[in-house]
């Protein structure tokens, strides 16, 4: 089971970047300890995006942590080409911890982002939530393959015109922690019946927690 787990996110790992751009955690379900931080940087790719992203996660209350993201992405839009700025937020409530009831975490949450650059604006907002669990190589390094999904509201005006959109971002992905300091992350994003976005991204990069 554990060999066919990772062997699936392995082979979507390899999955060419085609569309979608995605506000995610970046991480899996683990919720951060009281007073802890975490940092990281992340390279966005699909279609019709490019894109880099940083994000700073914070706990102030036990078994709940909330997360702010910002950056830069290259959007092509037809025969235009354009530089957005993306600002989000997000919370986190773990609800399941792994154990001897239950073989996964689970965190359930919420967040919203915006995207915004001349004559493009696009909005999103909804709930979520994220399951993963963790296997050991040795004492000090592990995998943790990770599934998240968000029900996505999405209010855009693109060249003075606007439209709404509901839609289904699944992120599937791994973090990697095996370097002292630095877990490697990579994920695939899909947009399930979006009418906007691209349809599928990747995601790569690390996290620092601190």
């Amino acid at each position: 089971m554990k060999k066919s787990l990772l062997l699936a996110l392995l082979l979507a790992s390899l999955v060419p970047a085609a569309q979608a751009q995605v506000f995610g955690q970046y991480t899996p379900a683990e919720i951060l300890p009281v007073n802890s931080r975490l940092g990281g940087v992340y390279v966005n790719l699909s279609e019709d995006v490019v894109g880099a992203l940083g994000q700073l996660r914070l706990s102030f209350y036990p078994n709940v942590d909330f997360g702010f993201q910002g950056g830069l992405s290259r959007i092509d839009l037809g025969s235009t080409t354009k530089t957005s700025l993306r600002m989000a937020a997000d919370f986190r409530v773990g609800v399941v911890k792994a154990g001897a009831v239950s073989p996964v975490d689970v965190a359930v949450g919420g967040g919203l982002g915006l995207e915004t650059s001349d004559k493009y604006s696009v909005f999103r907002i909804g709930p979520s939530a994220v399951a993963s669990h963790t296997f050991p190589f040795s004492s000090r390094s592990s995998v943790v393959p990770y599934v998240g999904a968000m029900l996505a509201f999405a209010s855009w005006d693109v060249n003075d015109v606007s439209k709404t959109d509901f839609s289904l971002p699944v992120r599937l992905g791994a973090e990697l922690r095996a370097i002292p300091g630095m877990q490697l992350m990579g994920e695939i994003q899909l947009r399930i019946a979006d009418d906007f976005d691209d349809r599928t991204g990747f995601s790569f990069g690390a996290n620092f927690p601190f």
